[in-house]
């Protein structure tokens, strides 16, 4: 399905948010998550679904110094 991530079109076929991190190759203890101008708390990720057309934003956490 193809999906806006980050502001652009991306085919995927991950089904929850959960599953788009990992698809995406991202530690899912560093990421925040936005669906359509709402953020998805991280408890949510696995049980929240990726629809055809949703607008999902991710930011990745980096550590340093």
């Amino acid at each position: 399905m193809q999906i806006q991530l980050n502001g652009e079109p991306r085919d995927v076929r991950a089904d929850t948010i959960l599953a788009l991190v990992e698809e995406l190759g991202l530690d899912i203890r560093k990421v925040a998550v936005e669906r359509n101008l709402e953020i998805v708390p991280k408890s949510q990720h696995a049980v929240t679904p990726v629809a055809e057309g949703d607008r999902i934003e991710v930011v990745q956490f980096v550590g340093g110094g």
